[in-house]
């Protein structure tokens, strides 16, 4: 047997695990084959001889997939699949519901709530059991991020408050004496308000954008850890930002034309800033839950 019929035969082995994967992600028995379809297109066309657990490999693959679904359907503001279903009848929107009834419809209905990087986060670590660093760079946050984001989506599904009113306004709070630091080149003021230990994270557009950057201000890097080098790197910048909420918890844009072209997200804790992500990819942006 060749290696490509070897290839086959593992990943249909692994097919009703990845389709239940896609199901739970997406509620569309269609997009669920969908999704799986195109984890077999890849791993076809890549070089899986140094893949050592196919399975997590491939749940990966699926989930990448199925997250840029989310945001494609987020960005054409489709209506919600279940609705959408139940609206259409016939034998396809019969079978859907069929199966979803094994998950909950009215769990799938509130998942469409979600942002798509929450409904990942939840899905993979709830549902399968990911770890956090697993899922960190398929939603292209930090762990702490992505447990971030599965926490909220799990309130949320649970009907519990999202988090007090009083700690939802501390943040915001924290957030505004960033901003402020940040414009009036108050590097005390910035030390005051990062934990000691801060990490700061930044992806690629980001760092590209740092590098092309005139001027004396540090060029980005993936990570930069400590609160006088994070810090010095915001020290009389962030002069566009402007305040905004991202998936519900206080962060800051940088709009131009209407549009946001950058995304700062914070991680908060006691009152001090812990992570700091700096986000200039377009496809992660129109993910987010942005208001402005």
């Amino acid at each position: 047997m060749g290696g490509k019929e070897v290839l086959a035969e593992r990943f249909e082995a692994n097919r009703g695990h990845l389709r239940t994967v896609a199901y739970r992600m997406l509620g569309s028995e269609g997009e669920a084959d969908d999704a799986v379809q195109e984890a077999w297109l890849r791993l076809a066309r890549a070089d899986a001889s140094g893949v050592d657990n196919l399975r997590v490999w491939l749940t990966t693959v699926v989930a990448r997939v199925c997250l840029d679904m989310l945001r494609s359907r987020k960005s054409r503001r489709e209506a919600p699949i279940i609705e959408a279903a139940t609206i259409a009848g016939g034998d396809d929107a019969a079978r859907e519901l069929e199966i979803a009834d094994s998950i909950g419809i009215a769990m799938l209905m509130v998942m469409e709530t979600l942002s798509p990087a929450e409904r990942v986060a939840f899905v993979l670590h709830d549902m399968f059991n990911l770890p956090f660093e697993d899922i960190a760079p398929i939603v292209s946050r930090s762990p702490a991020t992505a447990r971030q984001l599965a926490s909220r989506a799990r309130r949320r599904l649970q009907g519990a408050p999202e988090a007090p009113d009083a700690d939802r306004e501390r943040r915001r709070e924290v957030v505004n004496a960033f901003l402020a630091a940040s414009r009036g080149g108050d590097f005390s003021a910035l030390l005051a308000i990062l934990d000691p230990n801060v990490v700061l994270r930044a992806d690629a557009p980001m760092i590209a954008a740092s590098l092309a950057r005139i001027g004396d201000t540090p060029p980005l890097a993936p990570e930069i850890h400590g609160r006088e080098q994070v810090a010095k790197l915001f020290e009389n910048r962030a002069k566009a930002a402007q305040p905004v909420q991202v998936d519900g918890e206080a962060g800051l844009a940088f709009v131009f034309g209407g549009q946001p072209r950058a995304v700062i997200d914070f991680v908060i804790e006691d009152g001090r800033i812990v992570e700091i992500s700096m986000i200039g990819d377009p496809a992660t942006i129109a993910g987010l839950d942005l208001e402005i």
